[in-house]
């Protein structure tokens, strides 16, 4: 693996403490995180998206990239995504496919979908097991098209705060500290401040001027008998007075010089401490492997060292310091910045600026590792790009994913290495502290429940009781699995446990599988029982909440979202032109009888005054909705009616009230609907306002539950007897629409409005050159082109390319 430490750094480890006896002691820590790294491996996603904004009736794209213990993460399979307002309520979730530690997807935006701050959320189920705000999110601004601008960033934000940081978590008496600090607004962005930091006689210690993005240090010898307050400035001439931390006379903190070639620690001790602070281990991990450890005593002087980052990958080293009782008592992270990145270039390219020619372009990539790519081509100048508070697959996989704090704007720190940049991503480790895991948790053996397994495929639970109401103990379940996406079928049993329960993993089918089910007594040979599937947690509601709230994003450049919203607008009216647009047939004759029309769903269902009216039906017996409820299901689907807040208490409006809610053509209210199982329910008629109805005046939402026949297929010999259990399986990812006007269709008189002009999430790369070829056609008004190049080699290393064309 690639966290298994190279020979070279080991022997420089072993030299650097080969003439102490071996520390017994230190044995038990390092286990530890031996024990903790095998039990509970890390595993991250992100998501390559093809736009940083979108609009109402736009498709998001995106590829996620799935690790674990930052190689690609070969075996998972199931990838959760999610769209959430920002009330936490869930808009849009799919379960994708993995493969190869990769999964492309996509989620189709509604033209009726509301303008507002959205969050992108994507995790698997073992990350489900930890601190959700480890999940991939991303917030992202959807627009109205019809609407010349969006949403304004709060520019009354007026209040700030500031955070002050000891380094190594405390400041010592006596002894030289440095002390980071971050200032924000109440929006959570950082702001420029000045100020002086002054002890409790008014002389000053220290000056604060912040040197980037809200962050700097000041460095101070604390006397342990005073206590310090800093006068803090901002911009718009806010002032506040913040009290630093108090200093230690007791207890030992790290220093650390990040030397890039080596970084230097040392222990500075308190001048009050006892003889249980004398002995001390150093262990610095980094993806939860251990990369160095060194034993130190403060009675003989060996306080300090180098460690070695020739064979350290960039990424957050933590340095922790233990006491002999095997007490955290100091901490340190630290950036190891390499020039190890996947490299990418643009080798040739051919671009044209006249409507809708062809282009092509041919990447270079490296020629010692195999590497898989995505690539999005927009346009540079329609498409507002986020460049005041950018994340990439680098600067997430390396930085962010790792620290639960919220960095703005974490992809400037690749940018270069610089000295101004190495200092600034500094302060961006003395402001954060470590939290995937705990040292005192894994030291006492409290590890994490593990509620949800590592998946492979898709797995099937459920409960047999037989007929007395017993759990069957001797006996089984049968199964047809049928899956009309790809007209495949198999049959499967599955034995029960002492508990009647069975289980099924390993499956895999798209979209939804058919599940004709027959439980078994194979003692009594009775075929009297009864089945109750278990709901995945998936199907069920979502009880996680949102890592961080969401922030207003940064105001887009108002030239470049005029461009965008026009042209989203213009390709929303070509998209109704193609999908409404009549396709003719060729003259036949036709000899035979017609058929009589089957009847209809909605003629079985609908009586009275339900029968009429300006409305929309959904037949429900022909589909497998994936939502919680049938609130959740109508969310976006009709024009007009407005769907908000919890969806199990939903807030409902159309035309300035709320419209009538019908059970079978029975009042009822939300209660009563939201707790309704969408596998229930046969057909949903929403009619417009007027409804001539009771309580209809701003229209009418009728929903019809399931009457026999209509919960399986009708006349399935080969499954008579068995009853039907529908199961969702992945989502079809549909196909980029990427036209060829060297062909001539009718489509083709229609504008061409993309804004997208390219998107692939697997690039084929020719591995004997070691390049890969994009070819694509221009749109009809597009000058400038924005090139997006994300990608991870076999050996985990990322890497990221952007640039116009």
């Amino acid at each position: 693996m690639k966290w298994k430490l190279p020979l070279a750094l080991l022997t420089g480890i072993v030299s650097a403490v080969a003439f102490l006896p071996p520390p017994d002691w230190s044995d038990r820590i390092v286990k530890a995180l031996e024990q903790f790294s095998h039990r509970y491996p890390q595993e991250k996603v992100y998501l390559h998206m093809d736009k940083d904004y979108y609009a109402a009736g736009e498709t998001i794209w995106f590829r996620a990239y799935i690790t674990l213990q930052g190689l690609p993460s070969v075996n998972a399979t199931n990838l959760y995504v999610e769209l959430l307002d920002k009330d936490n309520n869930i808009i849009q979730k799919k379960l994708f496919a993995g493969g190869g530690g990769m999964s492309p997807g996509e989620f189709e935006l509604p033209e009726t979908q509301k303008p507002g701050q959205y969050q992108i959320r994507a995790y698997t189920a073992w990350m489900n097991n930890f601190d959700p705000a480890f999940f991939f999110t991303k917030t992202i601004e959807i627009f109205d098209p019809a609407k010349k601008g969006g949403l304004a960033a709060d520019s009354l934000a007026q209040d700030f705060s500031v955070q002050f940081f000891a380094e190594g978590g405390n400041l010592i008496a006596g002894q030289p500290g440095v002390v980071a600090y971050k200032a924000i607004d109440q929006n959570g962005y950082p702001i420029e401040v000045t100020g002086t930091v002054k002890n409790s006689k008014g002389a000053a210690v220290g000056n604060i001027k912040s040197v980037h993005d809200g962050m700097g240090t000041i460095e101070f010898t604390p006397d342990g008998a005073e206590t310090y307050q800093a006068t803090v400035k901002s911009a718009k001439g806010q002032t506040k007075t913040v009290s630093l931390p108090a200093p230690q006379a007791k207890g030992v903190t790290l220093k650390v010089y990040n030397k890039g070639a080596r970084i230097f620690y040392q222990a500075v001790a308190g001048p009050n401490n006892d003889t249980s602070m004398n002995e001390l281990l150093i262990l610095a991990q980094m993806n939860q492997q251990m990369v160095y450890k060194a034993n130190l005593d403060v009675t003989d002087g060996r306080i300090s060292g180098f460690i070695p980052t020739n064979s350290i990958p960039s990424g957050i080293l933590q340095l922790t310091l233990f006491t002999k009782s095997g007490l955290p008592i100091s901490q340190r992270l630290v950036f190891i910045h390499k020039n190890d990145q996947v490299q990418m270039d643009v080798l040739e390219s051919d671009m044209h600026r006249e409507p809708r020619t062809k282009n092509s372009l041919v990447l270079r990539l490296p020629d010692t590792i195999s590497t898989s790519i995505s690539v999005a081509i927009t346009d540079a100048e329609a498409v507002p790009v986020e460049t005041k508070n950018a994340n990439n697959i680098v600067s997430n996989l390396l930085l962010t994913s790792d620290i639960k704090g919220f960095v703005y704007n974490p992809a400037w720190y690749f940018r270069n290495d610089s000295t101004a940049t190495l200092q600034a991503l500094d302060m961006v480790m003395l402001t954060n502290g470590w939290t995937r895991f705990s040292w005192e948790k894994i030291l006492s053996n409290d590890y994490p429940q593990i509620k949800f397994p590592y998946e492979q495929g898709l797995s099937m639970d459920g409960k047999a009781t037989a007929g007395t109401g017993r759990p069957l103990t001797n006996g089984r379940i049968d199964m047809i699995i049928k899956v009309p996406a790809d007209s495949s079928s198999m049959f499967a049993q599955a034995p029960v446990d002492d508990k009647g329960e069975f289980h099924i993993s390993g499956m895999i089918f798209p979209d939804t599988a058919y599940i004709y089910y027959q439980g078994n007594d194979n003692i009594k040979k009775s075929k009297d029982v009864s089945v109750k599937f278990t709901n995945h947690f998936f199907e069920k509601p979502s009880l996680i909440k949102l890592p961080f709230p969401l922030r207003v994003p940064p105001s887009v450049d108002n030239t470049a979202l005029k461009a965008f919203l026009a042209n989203a607008a213009e390709s929303n009216k070509v998209n109704r032109a193609i999908n409404n647009k009549m396709v003719y047939l060729k003259e036949v004759n036709v000899n035979a009888k017609k058929d009589k029309p089957a009847e209809t769903t909605e003629k079985r269902y609908v009586s009275g005054l339900f029968a009429g009216g300006d409305g929309m039906t959904f037949d429900l017996t022909n589909e497998t909705p994936i939502a919680m409820n049938i609130f959740q299901y109508l969310q976006s689907k009709v024009a007009g009616l407005q769907i908000t807040g919890d969806i199990n208490n939903p807030s409902l409006s159309w035309r300035g009230g709320a419209p009538g809610l019908y059970l079978n053509e029975m009042q009822t209210d939300i209660s009563m609907l939201a707790s309704l199982p969408v596998t229930d329910i046969a057909m949903v008629k929403v009619i417009r306002p007027p409804f001539m109805g009771m309580g209809g005046a701003n229209g009418a939402i009728a929903v019809y539950t399931k009457k026999g026949g209509d919960s399986k297929p009708v006349n399935d010999p080969s499954v008579r007897g068995f009853e039907l259990y529908k199961k969702a399986g992945y989502s079809v990812v549909k196909q980029f629409y990427s036209p060829d006007y060297s062909v001539k269709k009718e489509v083709h008189a229609l504008p061409d409005k993309r804004l997208t002009l390219y998107w692939n999430p697997n690039v084929t790369i020719d591995t004997l050159t070691h390049t890969a070829k994009v070819e694509f056609y221009n749109n009809d008004f597009t000058k400038k082109f924005r090139l997006v190049v994300e990608g991870m080699a076999e050996d985990g290393t990322v890497g990221h390319l952007e640039q116009e064309l």
